[in-house]
């Protein structure tokens, strides 16, 4: 078969993949390949594509090609041997040719030089809130390296914010200039009253009422359904 010509695009007939079915867990696929006239990436191709595997016995056997501990012995490492690069200028990176074109610590290039922002920088994080660059730290999560204003703004003028609160603007004092950011125009706040502030009844009455509705067209849902699945049985 080795004379035959292989086409590329030709189709596989049902005896073809009855073949493979039958043959491709337990049998080499070369052979196979050659059997049917194709290409062996083609049959490796086709078996992936049908779900087909090697079987557990035909990979523990020779003909899978696995190391079982005398092939391929030559050409392995042993406990104790040198790396053939031992004392080769040139191949361990020190060499002066090396060291010229290896990163240095610190140095960016591509998208990281031009995406860099100094520390002090400042930009507009998803929620809304200006935030300031406060460490180039690499141990540091990059999104951990930005820190809010106004967080930082209430540090200064308080201290480390308590377990369990947070810091939020003030009504109607809202911004992201830098400028306007003030301490006296921020609170601290437990998170509980955090929470209590956020829920939807506290925020507008008609949107508590649309809350109320959308909680007894659920009930009235779930008892519908319920009571359907009570006459079915």
């Amino acid at each position: 078969m080795r004379g035959a010509i292989v086409s590329k695009r030709k189709p596989w007939t049902d005896v073809e993949l009855a073949v493979l079915r039958e043959f491709y867990p337990d049998s080499p696929t070369a052979e196979i390949a050659a059997a049917l006239g194709r290409a062996t990436q083609q049959v490796y191709s086709k078996a992936i594509g049908i779900g087909l595997r090697k079987s557990a016995e035909y990979l523990a056997g020779p003909d899978a090609g696995r190391l079982d501990g005398i092939r391929g012995a030559a050409s392995r490492f042993v406990k104790g041997q040198p790396s053939w690069n031992k004392g080769v200028k040139g191949s361990t990176g020190k060499h002066p040719n090396c060291l010229r074109t290896q990163f240095k610590k610190g140095e960016k290039r591509g998208a990281a030089q031009h995406n860099y922002q100094p520390i002090g920088a400042e930009r507009i994080n998803r929620d809304g809130h200006l935030e300031r660059k406060v460490t180039d730290d690499p141990d540091i999560a990059p999104v951990r390296r930005w820190v809010p204003v106004y967080r930082l703004v209430w540090e200064v003028a308080n201290g480390p914010i308590p377990t369990g609160h947070a810091v939020i603007f003030r009504p109607g004092r809202k911004t992201t200039d830098a400028s306007l950011i003030t301490a006296d125009a921020l609170e601290l706040v437990s998170r509980a009253e955090l929470v209590r502030r956020n829920h939807p009844r506290s925020k507008s009455t008609e949107l508590a009422k649309l809350v109320q509705l959308k909680g007894a067209i659920t009930r009235q849902v779930n008892r519908i359904a319920r009571e359907a699945k009570e006459k079915k049985s």
